[in-house]
């Protein structure tokens, strides 16, 4: 039912578009696997990029994860690079990361720098939660911390080994608003089927918007998965190639400014 929901009101609802950067960007284009997911992951969050959706999910592995992420060509129109650090032992988990845009015109684009704190509460709930900061530009030194901070507060619940539920509450820093954007996902794998999530955002404004999202991943080998989505009326399809230790996924979006390109590499430790 929950998914019949989520795919009706991506047919109904009207898709709209903000201004970049990052957070005021959307749909998000952070990681590969998500957007080749139509950004569809605040329910999954099982990866090293987990805190920048949801932090919550940060304690479902255990190790290291080293991530990063880019634009593979015409970045002009959005040139931001995630790269993260994640720690997850026993039932905490600890992650660094930030979103750097290489050239900034003359000061105006900020980017955020994340610090994110995870714990499992119980074998089916875990929270998390995120301070980031925005970065001021230009600047000849490195930014540990920056300005206008701002939270992520995450929850992911799993009633099952197949199903989660996951909700983030985010605030943008420099707002009046408290809460800036709030996210319900849903997810649930198949057996030997795809796994399917659902995520519906409520961006509160200058109004009140609803951004449907809604992807599938269907693991074709051991080593390969394939994905689709339609990410707020943007279709997106994707692919992901996994050897050993490490992972490899690209990502493709229509948007308003064409086709975007997206890989992203991550080691496990």
């Amino acid at each position: 039912m929950f998914y019949i929901l989520g795919l009706l009101s991506l047919l109904i609802l009207h898709s709209w578009a903000s201004a970049f950067p990052f957070e005021e960007a959307r749909p998000l284009y952070v990681g590969s696997r998500p957007l080749g997911m139509g950004n569809a992951y605040t329910a999954i969050a099982d990866e090293g990029e987990a805190g920048f959706w949801n932090p919550a999910g940060l304690v479902q592995w255990q190790g290291v994860k080293i991530f990063g992420s880019t634009k593979a060509w015409d970045r002009e129109s959005y040139a931001f690079d995630p790269k993260c650090v994640a720690y997850s032992y026993r039932d905490m988990a600890f992650f660094w990361g930030n979103k750097i845009m290489p050239r900034g015109a003359h000061g105006q684009v900020p980017d955020f720098t994340y610090y994110s704190l995870a714990r499992k509460l119980s074998s089916y709930v875990a929270m998390g939660s995120s301070i980031k900061f925005k970065r001021k530009h230009p600047s000849d030194y490195y930014q540990f911390f920056g300005h206008s901070p701002g939270y992520d507060l995450g929850v992911l619940w799993k009633p099952d080994t197949r199903s989660s539920v996951g909700m983030l509450i985010q605030n943008m820093g420099d707002e009046k608003l408290w809460i800036s954007i709030v996210t319900l996902g849903l997810a649930h794998k198949f057996a030997k089927g795809p796994l399917v999530s659902v995520d519906m955002a409520a961006l509160f404004g200058d109004g009140f918007e609803l951004e449907p999202h809604v992807g599938g991943e269907w693991q074709a080998q051991p080593w390969m998965a394939l994905r689709t989505g339609a990410s707020d009326g943007h279709p997106t399809a994707g692919v992901g190639l996994k050897f050993y230790k490490f992972r490899v996924d690209y990502a493709w979006i229509r948007n308003e400014q064409g086709n975007a390109h997206f890989l992203s590499g991550q080691v496990e430790l």
